[in-house]
C-alpha cells in the first residue's frame, strides 16, 4: 500500500470537460454553475458576435473583432475555432492547458464543430483530459420555447437556430455522455455526477 505521501491525487491530470447541445439547451448554464460552485474551471470562448444586453468582454466572451480573431488563429493562440451562425468562435488555448496541467478540470460549452475539431486533436495532453457530454432537450417543441424565451432575437435568428440545433443534435452519438433534458435541477445533478465520477478516473493519473 503507498504511503500519503506518495498518493496519485497530487500528481493527477484535470479533465476537459466538452459539453456541446443546441442553443437554448442549458449548456452554458450548467458548465458556470459548475465553476461558480468550485467544481471546474470554466473556459471562457472568444467570438466575433457582438455582446448581448448584459454581457461583459472577459466573463461571458472575449469579444474580438474579425481581424483578432485571424490573429489569434495565425498566432496558434486558439485550441479550436469555428464559423457558426455567421460569427467566430474559438477557444484560446490559455484557458485550457494552464488548468488542466495543474490537475484542475475544466468545463467549456462548445458547439459540435469545436468539439470535432478536439476531438481529432493528436495532443497527447488534450486525449488524455478528454470527455464529452450532450445535452439534448426533451422534445423539439421544448427547444424551440427555450429559444423564444430569451427573447432578444428576432423570429428570424429563431428559425435560424431552430435550423441549425436540429442538425446539431445528430450529432449526440459521437459523445461519451448524453444528458436528456428535464428541469434546470435534474440535469445540474447529472452534470455533478458525470463530474464526480470522472474524477474518480485512473485514465488521467500521472506517473
Amino acid at each position: 500500500m503507498k504511503s500519503e505521501s506518495s498518493s496519485p491525487a497530487s500528481t493527477r491530470l484535470g479533465m476537459l470537460l466538452l459539453v456541446s447541445g443546441p442553443s437554448g439547451s442549458g449548456k452554458t448554464t450548467l458548465c458556470r454553475r459548475a465553476a461558480d460552485a468550485g467544481l471546474a474551471s470554466y473556459a471562457t470562448s472568444c467570438t466575433t458576435r457582438a455582446p448581448r444586453p448584459g454581457e461583459v468582454h472577459g466573463t461571458d466572451y472575449f469579444f474580438l473583432s474579425t481581424d483578432e480573431f485571424k490573429q489569434k488563429i495565425s498566432d496558434d493562440d486558439l485550441l479550436e475555432y469555428a464559423e457558426v451562425h455567421g460569427n467566430f468562435y474559438g477557444t484560446l488555448k490559455s484557458e485550457v492547458f494552464t488548468h488542466i496541467e495543474a490537475g484542475t478540470d475544466v468545463v467549456m460549452d462548445i458547439d459540435v464543430q469545436g468539439a470535432e475539431q478536439i476531438r481529432n486533436c493528436d495532443d497527447p495532453i488534450i486525449q488524455q483530459a478528454l470527455v464529452e457530454l450532450f445535452v439534448m432537450p426533451g422534445t423539439e417543441a421544448e427547444l424551440r420555447a427555450r429559444l423564444t424565451g430569451r427573447g432578444t432575437d428576432s423570429d428570424e435568428i429563431i428559425e435560424t437556430r431552430m435550423k441549425n440545433s436540429l442538425e446539431e443534435m445528430e450529432h449526440w452519438d459521437k459523445y461519451t455522455y448524453l444528458l436528456l433534458s428535464s428541469d434546470r435541477e435534474t440535469d445540474y445533478q447529472k452534470f455533478q455526477a458525470i463530474l464526480s465520477a470522472e474524477a474518480l478516473s485512473v485514465s488521467r493519473l500521472l506517473d
